[in-house]
């Protein structure tokens, strides 16, 4: 059994697999270009952040009913769970969906279909996080806020993605003020394409609790610092970055640099469907690529409860910590 884990980065339409896009498309009548699976597969091959999102973006269009969401979370959660994960943060983007006349309704109740009975049928507690697209203006986004508003008793937070460069994070101060004052936690995407300054700005303007991505980082010293005085967790994708080519090969990633800087670092799988990999596989592929020591992993585990939005359910994070510090490695690790 994999090492107990949480997820705290994970975009649910980044979880559509080949098989449930075709499936979905048949359902609902959409028409996909491509000619099967394995030529969808083959259309995985990602340039930049920028060519992924096309892809990302036109395949949401085979979902449209609470039933295609709920069996979008439902296929992420079972994977999710035989990985070892035990609490997930799912981040969903309702503007690409109200873009296409699907109702803020029938993304978060399609969801909650699946994260409302997660934790009986998976043993996975969940949380929901809405995310504002940062390539689509501020205005926008307050108004997916204001429509989220007869939903917030199923929103735990909000968060900020899509394409980072030239969109920083103060764009979005009016926003991130209100979801505040609406008592919504806040998070955002920073330093993985844009600059360390992103992963400031963040922190100064937005006020975020945890910094998605925020790799770059290390090129900053004085924020290194910062970032491990206030205990600041970061939410790393390790094989989505290589995907993306935020770095070249795992084998250049930073997380061991991280860890030994004292940054409270979590791994995740970002958007697994379309980067080869969810949580486990992310965990198995650090720790044989970047030489981690099983305790290493250990601290990842650990730090992923820490890092996680369970305030509200303490007795639940101790007993997941408490699950990680008695784990006892086998010979495979994930």
């Amino acid at each position: 059994m994999p090492i107990p884990k949480a997820e705290l980065h994970l975009h649910i339409e980044g979880t559509l697999e080949p098989e449930l896009a075709f499936a979905l498309a048949a359902r609902n009548g959409v028409e996909l270009p491509y000619a099967d699976t394995d030529a969808l597969r083959e259309a995985y091959r990602f340039e930049d952040l920028q060519s992924f999102l096309n892809l990302y973006y036109e395949l949401m269009a085979v979902l449209r009913t609470e039933q295609d969401f709920a069996d979008l979370a439902e296929a992420y959660l079972a994977r999710a769970a035989a990985q070892g994960v035990r609490h997930a943060e799912i981040f969903f983007d309702p503007q690409a969906h109200l873009a296409r006349g699907v109702t803020m309704g029938t993304v978060v109740e399609g969801l909650w279909r699946a994260l409302g009975r997660s934790e009986e049928r998976h043993g996975v507690s969940t949380r929901l996080i809405m995310c504002f697209l940062r390539d689509e203006s501020a205005e926008s986004a307050l108004a997916t806020l204001e429509a989220a508003g007869p939903y917030l008793d199923r929103i735990t937070g909000v968060g900020l993605d899509s394409a980072e460069v030239g969109h920083p994070p103060v764009k979005f101060r009016e926003v991130y003020e209100a979801a505040a004052a609406l008592g919504l936690r806040r998070v955002a995407h920073a330093g993985e394409e844009g600059p360390p300054e992103y992963i400031t700005e963040s922190l100064d303007v937005l006020g975020v609790e945890r910094v998605d991505h925020g790799l770059r980082c290390m090129e900053d010293p004085a924020l290194v610092e910062r970032l491990v005085r206030d205990r600041v967790p970061l939410t790393l994708c390790p094989l989505s970055n290589v995907r993306l080519r935020a770095v070249d090969t795992l084998a250049d990633h930073p997380l061991p640099a991280m860890l030994d800087a004292g940054l409270l670092c979590t791994v995740n799988s970002d958007d697994p469907a379309y980067f080869g990999g969810y949580a486990g596989d992310n965990f198995a592929a650090v720790g044989t690529v970047l030489g981690l020591s099983r305790e290493r992993l250990r601290e990842l585990a650990r730090n992923s409860f820490l890092a996680s939005f369970l305030e509200d359910d303490e007795d639940r994070r101790a007993r997941c910590l408490a699950e990680v510090d008695a784990y006892e490695f086998g010979d495979a690790v994930s």
